[in-house]
């Protein structure tokens, strides 16, 4: 055995213990729930929530994908870097409003906020099958960079990626949200390392950066291609920041987001987090100059896979030893991101269809059994998509779920701000934006060839959609995501004053404003009987189905308001 394999075993094995662990890991065995199971109590504090959400923001698809495009088109691969500075003022506006009205009626969802936000049923049910369709894709696509790695220590495709992935399954199933909250300490810890490693090895280089960036500008400008370089060229700077900005849309709607969110203590806890985390940010940012590394380096993908290059890079430059703890950095970032991944799909079927449709009167202990069996068959399920499928095309089905997810965002990012939208509009939105999205994509040709120019395939080949096909003379591309997003919010706006003109019945909003801005301590939040890394509070019994929400400030329950009712589900 290599003394990378060693070092890989040997922290994955690690890795799984701690996920398996993590089931007693200050939770109480007489409640169980799908808060509990689901979102780890809603009483993660300070440490644990910087280190949850990093690991589900940054992945491992991030750190080997990313590299790997500035590797093959140097500036284009940078626009993580602008969309990750623009989404964290998004969320820490947006964000402390959807865990305030969360936590005071019980939502475990975003479908579930929008169910009782536009007293619509149907709605609700989209935005849930939007995001396990979103969401199963992005699983997949962590499962690129495990491959990638074992691609690099000479294990064959199969065996070795499903025995991973069903290490990851058990240890989740068993221990929920709790088993990810755990693994990414160790997560962030060894990416930490990769970085160090990574300025280490430059730091050894003759000329250092200089060096590497000469030789980068002078490499793309041998190449027939035009819309590569050091510098951004002009065609594709319009890609380049609608995407910027799409991403970031797309990024705090994804129900693994929203997830991670609702596990936080209050709302002092996430803004906080989400103050410090941009500086995360700059890891991602040294690990794409890994790119110009690799360039310097002659680095060649292995198997002409060149998700390989950011591995084989590691695997040439540093230490045996060092080179595995970069292995399990990226092995180790695919296990957090997808783990929380499939819980969050799991629980938008099992509260937003399961509950809806099947069994309204499904127990607690049934719903969180429920949510446990389908993040066992939305793992397996990504699984077979990158074994059975081609990996570009497997990547290519991630930009299709960006796009989307994006068209969730009148429902609920906007929802969280004004209930104006009629609940038809926002349907109707929702649908125009999806057509015009995959019809978008669909003339969309996947590019290849020495110079970049010829057609590979004609369609579903992108995200960066030709500008020519309006009928102009021009190289540049926009973000389909954008342009489908826009035409949702046009429909939506132009449809709803037109449904009320005609008298259309609107749904019944099921919350009121104070509700946006409770916090910890407030009576109506309710608060699960632990916290993870404080002081336990005295235990309380678990509301039911139909419980009221529970005395507000300064009056009685909530059954003493007649002008208002608002129950812990809806």
């Amino acid at each position: 055995m290599s003394t990378q394999l060693a070092v890989f075993v040997a922290v994955f094995g690690t890795v799984a213990i701690m996920g398996f662990a993590a089931a007693k890991w200050r939770r109480p065995d007489s409640i169980h729930t799908l808060e509990e199971w689901g979102l780890g109590g809603r009483a993660f504090g300070n440490w644990v929530t910087f280190f949850l959400l990093s690991g589900d923001v940054y992945t491992a698809y991030t750190f080997v994908a990313v590299p790997t495009l500035v590797y093959g088109m140097g500036a284009a691969g940078f626009f993580p870097v602008p969309f990750l500075v623009i989404v964290y003022p998004m969320l820490f506006v947006v964000l402390a409003r959807f865990w305030s009205v969360c936590h005071v009626h019980g939502f475990v969802t975003p479908a579930e906020f929008v169910r009782a936000r536009f007293g619509s049923r149907g709605i609700g049910t989209a935005v849930a099958v939007l995001g396990i369709v979103a969401t199963m894709p992005y699983i997949a696509l962590q499962l690129i960079g495990m491959e990638a790695v074992f691609e690099v220590m000479g294990l064959p495709k199969g065996w070795p990626l499903t025995l991973a992935f069903a290490v990851l399954a058990l240890y989740t199933f068993n221990s929920g949200l709790r088993g990810p909250a755990l693994v990414s300490i160790v997560k962030d810890a060894l990416i930490l390392w990769a970085v160090l490693a990574v300025l280490m090895i430059v730091a050894m280089t003759p000329g250092q950066w200089d060096t590497i960036f000469r030789i980068a500008e002078n490499r793309y400008a041998t190449t027939p291609r035009t819309d590569d370089g050091l510098l951004l060229p002009a065609q594709s700077q319009l890609n380049y920041v609608t995407l910027a900005l799409g991403s970031a849309v797309a990024l705090f709607l994804y129900p693994h987001t929203l997830t991670g969110v609702l596990a936080s203590r209050n709302r002092s806890t996430l803004r906080r987090n989400l103050a410090v985390l941009p500086i995360y940010t700059l890891t991602l940012g040294v690990l794409m100059l890994v790119g110009f590394a690799a360039l310097y380096s002659e680095v060649q993908p292995v198997g002409g896979n060149a998700n390989t290059v950011v591995p084989q890079w590691f695997n040439e430059n540093a230490p045996a030893w060092s080179a595995g703890l970069a292995f399990a950095a990226i092995g180790v970032g695919a296990m957090v991101p997808a783990a929380i991944m499939s819980i969050a799909a799991a629980n938008l079927f099992t509260r937003d269809i399961y509950r809806v449709y099947l069994r309204p009167q499904a127990s607690a202990r049934e719903e969180t059994y429920v949510s446990k069996s389908v993040s066992l068959t939305v793992k397996f399920g990504a699984l077979l998509i990158l074994l059975l499928l081609n990996t570009q095309f497997a990547i290519d089905l991630q930009l299709i779920g960006g796009v989307v997810i994006m068209q969730t965002l009148p429902a609920v990012a906007l929802g969280l701000y004004t209930n104006w939208f009629h609940r038809w509009a926002l349907g109707l939105g929702m649908g125009a934006g999806l057509v015009l999205g995959v019809f978008m994509l669909w003339q969309v040709p996947k590019l290849g060839g020495a110079d970049g120019r010829e057609v590979v395939r004609e369609h579903f080949g992108g995200s960066a959609w030709p500008l020519n096909n309006l009928g102009f003379d021009t190289d540049a591309t926009i973000y389909v995501g954008i342009v489908a997003l826009l035409a949702n919010l046009i429909v939506a706006a132009a449809a709803t004053p037109v449904l009320r003109a005609l008298d259309i019945p609107d749904g019944r909003d099921e919350t009121r404003e104070h509700d946006y801005v409770a916090d910890e301590g407030d009576p109506t939040v309710r608060r699960m009987t632990e916290i993870i890394d404080g002081d336990p509070v005295p235990e309380q019994q678990p509301a039911s189905f139909f419980t009221p929400v529970g005395p507000r400030a300064g009056a009685g329950t909530v059954e003493d308001d007649p002008s208002r009712r608002a129950y812990r589900r809806l």
